[in-house]
């Protein structure tokens, strides 16, 4: 899945080494101290390893260490919240995900941040395809299994996510509604909450990011029905994706992957942002990090802040109408 030059060079609108830094950045001796990247999950989610592997490169880009903090809790509003209070001076970043950046405006009904007024775009990095995953148990050996199962004994399934507001989450609330079935969702903290649960059969069902699942999948004690990107996943190339899958269940053309892209406060001047949008594009065009995002099962996807700032307002219009179709409301 390596990115194109034409694909590269239509997303990198400047290269940011140190030396490289606009005039206004440099006047502001910025970045003078290591910068925080705040991961609203727990640690070896998507979201964290994701973070980490960005942030090594983008240290060296900048010439300070970015010091990846995990702040979990409320969907990752905890963390986000964190950063749209920070001092907007470029020394504290957010990995933000689908979840913070769009669903959990619509699913929570109070928010102690708006993340379209509080939190500015810098850079789309990766995306991830979500998983439906059952305990090897589970006798469900496709999707349309699980679901006949699901139909048998309404309530009687659970299904567990990283946490509320997740794209995990929604994916559920979308299978449910879309298929005609009732699961119960268990939220976690976090991916290293849900996998225990799931092996050891306290959990039957996860709608997950894949890939902390791989390992599992491989060994066979975990067994993963169908991906919920738009193409089947290049990890998983035999699986089938949800559409299709569950073409005759009513669930044709879904697709719902997860993202993760990087946000400063709002008030960070532009060339600041620039600057990290730039290192952040350059190091997505090298194989070494290109390699490792593929390697924890993630796709690269560059976006500056512009086009970011679009693609996030697109899927607030997608994410709006599937919390109000699902009806799912949280505190």
């Amino acid at each position: 899945m390596e990115m194109s030059r034409r694909t590269l060079l239509a997303a990198l609108p400047l290269l940011a080494a140190p030396g490289l830094l606009p005039a206004g950045a440099r006047a502001q001796a910025w970045p003078s101290r290591p910068i925080r990247l705040i991961v609203p999950f727990q640690a070896g989610g998507a979201t964290d390893v994701s973070a980490r592997v960005i942030g090594e490169r983008l240290g060296a880009l900048l010439g300070q260490p970015i010091v990846v903090e995990n702040r979990a809790g409320a969907g990752g509003n905890v963390g986000a919240d964190a950063v749209a209070k920070a001092e907007p001076d470029g020394h504290t970043l957010l990995m933000g995900t689908i979840g913070t950046a769009s669903i959990n405006q619509y699913l929570y009904q109070k928010m102690a941040f708006d993340p379209q007024r509080d939190l500015a775009p810098i850079a789309l990095v990766n995306e991830v395809a979500n998983g439906v995953i059952v305990n090897a148990k589970v006798p469900a050996q496709t999707l349309a299994e699980l679901v006949a199962l699901a139909k048998r004994d309404p309530g009687g399934l659970n299904y567990g996510t990283p946490g509320n507001g997740t794209s995990g989450h929604l994916c559920g609330e979308l299978l449910k509604s879309k298929a005609g079935i009732d699961l119960q969702h268990v939220p976690y903290r976090g991916t290293n909450g849900v996998i225990p649960e799931l092996l050891a059969d306290r959990l039957q069902v996860a709608v997950d990011n894949l890939p902390a699942y791989l390992p599992h999948l491989k060994s066979g004690a975990l067994r993963l029905l169908a991906v919920t990107s738009k193409d089947r996943w290049f990890t998983a190339p035999e699986v089938p994706t949800v559409a299709e899958a569950g073409a005759s269940l009513g669930l044709r053309g879904f697709e719902a992957v997860a993202w993760f892209g990087l946000q400063a406060p709002a008030r960070v001047p532009r060339p600041v942002l620039d600057a990290i949008a730039g290192a952040t594009l350059q190091a997505l065009g090298e194989a070494p990090v290109q390699a490792k995002l593929q390697d924890i099962g993630s796709a690269p996807r560059p976006m500056g802040p512009d086009a970011f700032a679009r693609f996030i307002a697109a899927e607030n219009a997608k994410w709006s109408e599937v919390v109000r179709l699902s009806g799912a409301k949280l505190e």
